[in-house]
């Protein structure tokens, strides 16, 4: 099967059928992140991989790198969801952000998006350099934080895919806007699930 071949056209751009199953993919991966459950994780290998190749062809090089980055960081996020609490019995439990974490993560935010803008509008062919690099900057903070079942790390990807939606809707990638579109449902609805999960703040980095 040639999974770059084109699946259906929706609204005048076509869908090839790695975008479709790289999209199936996508959602169960969320849907697991929701439930805390681990095995989230390898889904995100597997659909990180499948994006990268398609956003790759889109010349969104910046979100095509960050695929490759969230399908490395995946098997440090298994890991930790089973064993980063430091007990083999129980796996990392849901806290909140200290004063200084909120503050190390906008900070490092504030300074990855003009790293990347910069570099990819140097070293790429991309037509949406800063705008591409926004969401890449973003979900590699966000990445980490929901490796270490930060609750904040909804909030991070509420605007992640605002953003993304824009963007893919501007490259024609239409059933990744609305995946992306029910991402933000579905951070939301994260969010409220792990605030009834929440414990006393954890000591750790941040």
């Amino acid at each position: 099967m040639d999974f770059f071949a084109t699946a259906f056209t929706l609204w005048g751009s076509s869908t090839t059928w790695l975008e479709i199953v790289a999209f199936i993919l996508a959602l169960a991966m969320v849907g697991f992140n929701i439930r805390e459950l681990h095995w989230g994780w390898p889904l995100a290998v597997i659909s990180s991989l499948m994006y990268f190749a398609l956003f790759w062809q889109s010349k969104l090089y910046g979100d095509a790198s960050l695929q490759i980055f969230f399908a490395l960081i995946a098997f440090w996020g298994w890991w930790q969801w089973l064993r980063g609490a430091g007990d083999a019995s129980a796996g990392l439990p849901v806290v909140r952000l200290s004063r200084k974490g909120v503050i190390w993560t906008i900070a490092l935010s504030a300074l990855l998006w003009p790293v990347s803008g910069y570099f990819l509008k140097t070293y790429t062919d991309t037509d949406v350099p800063w705008w591409d690099a926004f969401p890449t900057a973003l979900s590699v903070v966000g990445q980490y934080l929901l490796g270490r079942k930060y609750i904040e790390n909804w909030l991070m990807w509420i605007v992640v895919n605002v953003a993304s939606v824009a963007l893919f809707a501007y490259k024609g990638l239409w059933l990744t806007v609305i995946l992306y579109t029910l991402f933000i449902a579905l951070s939301v609805a994260g969010w409220r699930a792990w605030q009834r999960r929440l414990i006393p703040l954890r000591s750790d980095f941040i």
